[in-house]
């Protein structure tokens, strides 16, 4: 059901962007908010946009250590920058489909209409839910002594937590 809402999204954006649309004018979905970006024209089915525009539509940077957002930076396979980076007619160009494909974040679009969907990265990239394995952490108990979850591998244990919210 919620895949036909994205769907139904993409073609009512469509459907007003359309004609505000110039030849190089895309519009990104993107954390549920709809962005008209400028793309570079003439590259195969990607979607290369300014990085203004990225900052714009995703909150993304470049950064030297990769392309950041807040506290979070994925770094770049150095071996296949010219993928992700290009500098053209005095702009620099992001690929930010083959960054959604780097970080395994679905994205859907219509090209015919200039519409393109990124949807929200699964919660499984962490690894932990498909494993069944919970990260380690260390606590300190009411005397202060630390105890690690990894002290207590293959033992049940019974986490109680609370939160003031």
């Amino acid at each position: 059901m919620l895949k036909y809402s994205f769907i139904a999204a993409i073609v009512m954006i469509s459907a007003v962007a359309l004609p505000a649309m110039g030849q190089n004018s895309q519009v990104v979905i993107y954390d549920g908010a709809a962005t008209q970006v400028t793309a570079a024209p003439g590259i195969s089915g990607d979607l290369w946009i300014t990085t203004k525009d990225l900052a714009r539509a995703t909150r993304f940077v470049i950064k030297p250590q990769g392309v950041c957002r807040d506290q979070l930076c994925f770094p770049l396979p150095k071996n296949r920058k010219a993928e992700f980076i290009k500098k053209n007619g005095g702009a620099s160009w992001f690929n930010l489909s083959e960054f959604a494909r780097l970080i395994k974040q679905p994205f859907a679009s219509d090209q015919k209409n200039g519409v393109w969907y990124f949807g929200a990265r699964s919660e499984e990239q962490n690894g932990y839910l498909s494993s069944l394995e919970a990260p380690n952490f260390t606590l300190p108990d009411l005397k202060g002594k630390l105890h690690s979850l990894a002290d207590f591998r293959g033992q049940k244990v019974l986490l109680v937590t609370w939160a003031s919210w």
